[in-house]
C-alpha cells in the first residue's frame, strides 16, 4: 500500500545521474518513479548526465539541471538551464546511469566518489559499482548459485558445455539479455559462439548451467532497500520463441510472492550489500539459484508497484532518509 512521506522529513538535495530524461519510457522506468516519490517529499530535484561531471583539483563539480516530474506519459518533466554546482552541495546522488558498464563508467565513479569522500551520500556506493560486477560478483555467494564458469579459454567453456549439456554464455558487460546464448551439447554453433563472447580468448566470459526452471517460471527480478528484500518478485516468463527472461528482450513480467528460498538466497546477499553500501539492488534468479546481482540500475519497480499496490521508490527514499538523518 502507498504510505504518504513521513511529515518530519527534512528536505533534501537530490542529483541523479541518468541518461537523458527525454529519452525514458515514462510509463517504465525505474528511475522516474524515484524522481516522482522524492518529489512526493518535497525534495529538491537536479538531474545530471555523465558529460556533465568532472574533477578540478580533487574536487566533483557537475552541471546540473533542476528538475520537476509529473505522471503525465506525454509531459513527464519540466528541466532548467543546467547550473554548475559542486557535487558535495547536494546530500544524495543517485547514480542510475544504464549499462554499459565501460571505462568511462569506471572514470565517473572515481568522480562521484570525491563526493562521497565530501560527504554526499551516493546510491549506490561508488566503491561497490566498481567491485561487484553483476556477474562476477556472484562468485562470493557460490552456495547460491548454479555452476558457473568465468574464463577466457575457448576449450575449458566447451568442456563445461560437455560436463552439463546444456549452458547459457554471455558477456560479462552485457544487459537487457544482449549477447545471451544457450547451447547444448553438439550444437555446431558453440565454438563460433565461444570465439565471439571472448574475441578469441582476449576477453572473459560467462558459462552456467542451463536452468529449465526459466521456461515456466522465468527469471524472477527481486528487489533489495539497504539488504532487506521486497516481498514480491517480478518473473520475467520468456516469449515463445525465446530463451531470454528480460523484459526488453519480449519477456512477460508477472508478480509473485517471495517463497522460502527467495528470501533465503536474500539473507545470503542482503548484509553483504548494506554492509556496502548498496542501497537499492535487483537479484536475478532462476529457479533456486541467483544468475546475476544487479547493481548499476535495477528496474523493474514500476511493474511491481502496479500489480501489488507498492510504492517500492517511496521505500527506497526512506532508506536514504534514514541514512542521512531526515
Amino acid at each position: 500500500m502507498n504510505a504518504p512521506a513521513p511529515a518530519a522529513s527534512r528536505a533534501l538535495r537530490v542529483g541523479v545521474v541518468m541518461d537523458p530524461i527525454a529519452g525514458i519510457n515514462p510509463k517504465k522506468d525505474s528511475t522516474l518513479a524515484m524522481l516522482l516519490a522524492a518529489q512526493a517529499r518535497g525534495w529538491e530535484l537536479h538531474t545530471l548526465e555523465l558529460a556533465d561531471l568532472w574533477l578540478r583539483d580533487g574536487a566533483a563539480f557537475g552541471r546540473a539541471r533542476a528538475v520537476t516530474v509529473r505522471t503525465d506519459l506525454e509531459d513527464w518533466y519540466t528541466q532548467a538551464a543546467p547550473c554548475v554546482q559542486p557535487l558535495a552541495s547536494f546530500d544524495v546522488l543517485l547514480m542510475r546511469k544504464d549499462p554499459p558498464f565501460d571505462t568511462e563508467y569506471i572514470y565517473a565513479t572515481y568522480i562521484l566518489e570525491r563526493a562521497e569522500v565530501a560527504g554526499c551520500l551516493v546510491v549506490n556506493r561508488p566503491q561497490g559499482l566498481r567491485d561487484m560486477n553483476e556477474k562476477v560478483f556472484t562468485a562470493w555467494f557460490p552456495e547460491a548459485c548454479a555452476p558457473t564458469l568465468i574464463t577466457r579459454t575457448m576449450s575449458d567453456m566447451q568442456s563445461f558445455l560437455a560436463e552439463h549439456g546444456k549452458a547459457v554464455c554471455k558477456p560479462l558487460d552485457g544487459m537487457g539479455g544482449r549477447g545471451i546464448f544457450v547451447l547444448e551439447m553438439g550444437d555446431k554453433n558453440a565454438s563460433s559462439v565461444f570465439e565471439t563472447l571472448t574475441g578469441y580468448g582476449q576477453r572473459y566470459a560467462i558459462i552456467q548451467r542451463y536452468l529449465p526452471e526459466i521456461v515456466a517460471g522465468g527469471d524472477s527480478r527481486i528487489i533489495l532497500i539497504d539488504g532487506e528484500p521486497v516481498p514480491y518478485a517480478l518473473a520475467r516468463i520468456p516469449a515463445a520463441t525465446d530463451h531470454r527472461g528480460n523484459l526488453a528482450a519480449g519477456a512477460k513480467g508477472v508478480g509473485r510472492p517471495l517463497t522460502d528460498r527467495d528470501r533465503w538466497l536474500c539473507a545470503q546477499v542482503g548484509p553483504v550489500l548494506r554492509e556496502r553500501g548498496m542501497l537499492f539492488v535487483g537479484l536475478d534468479v532462476i529457479g533456486q539459484y541467483i544468475t546475476e546481482i544487479n547493481v548499476t540500475s535495477p528496474t523493474g519497480i514500476r511493474e511491481l508497484d502496479a500489480q501489488f499496490n507498492l510504492d517500492i521508490a517511496g521505500q527506497l527514499m526512506t532508506a536514504i532518509a534514514a541514512r542521512r538523518g531526515g
